[in-house]
């Protein structure tokens, strides 16, 4: 095993107006990615720029990152557009707001290059997070969301955490239709509906690092996030159309 090549992997992180984070984030990804006793090789950190009106994609370029634009707004639309560019075995994404851990890759990594699950997802709720970190209609919708996938698709999760790896041939696989807030919960909902093993791991989560978030600071966004993310759920249950794919440029 020692003399087999490590897995290719690449970060994908969606971002809008976080200049104030980025590329603290960046740094923090090189240092992992620099580690020798990483069990993957990174091969790129793409931020994708989704329309940001401040210097996020100067300060991404200037740490390191791979810039990739996304003006069409939408969380999972900047996402899909991030892995699509990724040329790696492996995806990992996280948000651009510097509130995970890069350090904690190889506690995600390790369910998946052991062959027990196909996706995993970094628990927020199993793990540590700082005051002020998670909101109430997080945990709430957090709750909420997790319940549901639980009772409509079988899948036991305790968090829809924004870190998560997953293989890029996998995710491209699932057919991911929610372009705006509801990415996240459609991913596991997809992904338990492919049969895929899903699995979490505890992580720990700080407040952002700069910035305000698009979500949890405004009422009316954070109600409109909710009925994306429950919709979702819902949409996904209904489908029953085959199985589509969704190929890398170039494939």
């Amino acid at each position: 095993m020692s003399g087999l090549p490590k897995p290719t992997l690449a970060f994908v992180i969606p971002a809008l107006d976080e200049e104030a984070s980025i590329g603290g984030l960046v740094e923090e990804i090189r240092a992992v990615a620099g580690r020798p006793d990483l069990p993957v090789t990174v091969t790129a950190i793409y931020v994708v720029d989704n329309g940001s009106g401040d210097a996020t994609a100067e300060r991404a370029r200037a740490a390191g990152a791979e810039v990739v634009s996304e003006p069409r707004r939408g969380y999972g639309r900047a996402c899909l557009t991030g892995v699509l560019a990724a040329r790696a075995d492996l995806v990992a994404l996280m948000d651009g707001d510097r509130s995970d851990l890069p350090a904690e890759l190889p506690l995600l990594l390790g369910p998946i290059l052991a062959r027990q699950a196909d996706l995993v997802i970094g628990s927020r709720t199993l793990g540590t997070h700082e005051p002020g970190s998670l909101t109430a209609p997080q945990r709430f919708g957090n709750a909420l969301a997790a319940g549901l996938l639980r009772l409509l698709f079988g899948v036991r999760v305790s968090d829809i955490g924004p870190f998560r790896v997953i293989r890029q041939r996998d995710l491209l696989g699932l057919g991911m239709r929610e372009m705006t807030y509801g990415w996240s919960v459609e991913m596991i909902a997809r992904a338990a509906r492919h049969g895929y093993r899903v699995a979490e791991v505890p992580v720990t989560y700080r407040k952002r690092a700069g910035g305000e978030s698009k979500v949890s600071g405004d009422l009316r966004v954070s109600a409109k996030a909710g009925y994306r993310i429950i919709g979702a759920i819902f949409r996904v249950r209904a489908d029953r159309s085959p199985r589509r794919s969704v190929a890398p440029p170039g494939n």
